[in-house]
């Protein structure tokens, strides 16, 4: 079943590098997302390959590998490889779906078109980015 756009909006929203958006940038975002169902097992993410797409869990549960051990199970609100849209950067982690879900899903190519014909997005984009590495280093105890 489709999510529709205001619940496509309401999902997107809730995504850190999405949080310094308007309700029209939202709009705009939810336009390029993909509803997908996929079958249990599926892949989403291998560990060290190019990422591509981004992913919001709808349904479901993934499972999240690190070197080949568990450190996370992932279920709905939750999203996986967002820094793919803004990156070249190796996949950390194998997501894989432990249960039939449904997800959006956004590739790389269709964001950066988006963010080429709104370019007031990149600095709403990069300043949650920004954001979220600051608190990541704020954060790490090296």
């Amino acid at each position: 079943m489709g999510l529709g756009a205001s619940g496509k909006i309401d999902l997107l929203k809730r995504v850190p590098l999405f949080e310094q958006c308007s309700k029209k940038d939202l709009q705009n975002i939810a336009q390029i997302a993909d509803q997908l169902d996929l079958r249990a097992g599926k892949v989403l993410i291998e560990e060290g390959a190019r990422g591509r797409e981004f992913f919001v869990i709808i349904e479901g549960e993934v499972e999240v590998r690190r070197k080949g051990r568990k450190v996370a199970t992932l279920g709905p609100g939750t999203f996986v490889g967002e820094m793919a849209l803004l990156s070249k950067v190796p996949r950390t982690a194998t997501v894989t779906a432990v249960t039939d879900i449904d997800v959006l899903v956004i590739t790389d190519r269709a964001f950066l078109e988006l963010l080429n014909r709104m370019p007031d997005l990149w600095l709403k984009v990069a300043r949650a980015l920004a954001e979220r590495v600051g608190a990541d280093e704020t954060n790490d105890p090296k």
